[in-house]
């Protein structure tokens, strides 16, 4: 796992809000919901609506278009859907908020 440092604390979004971000060449949502922050894919996978301007309910992420779902712990649509988003782990420092991407047993060669 590669840990990217994305935010300091004070740019952490408050509770029950999505701020877009760029890291390691991918666009992500950081959403705080209910005090717990979550990093996921930025884009909706049925028609491409951006979560920034969606919500979250009962721990899923609604998307803006058509109010699709996803649950914010496991990234599976809702019964029905037959799709998901990527969710990245994130871990709070003392310095701020940082995302983790799995490694390619290739780039480890290389690094």
């Amino acid at each position: 796992m590669k840990w990217f440092k994305v935010l300091n604390k004070a740019q952490i979004p408050n509770s029950d809000s999505i701020k877009t971000i760029e890291v390691n060449g991918k666009q992500l949502c950081i959403i705080n919901n209910e005090d717990k922050i979550t990093a996921t894919q930025s884009f909706c996978p049925h028609a491409g609506g951006h979560f920034s301007g969606g919500w979250c309910k009962n721990g899923h992420l609604i998307c803006p278009i058509h109010r699709y779902e996803y649950n914010l712990e496991t990234g599976r649509g809702a019964e029905g859907q037959g799709d998901y988003i990527n969710i990245y782990p994130t871990e709070l420092r003392d310095d701020g908020l940082y995302v983790g991407f799995e490694e390619s047993w290739w780039s480890k060669l290389w690094s």
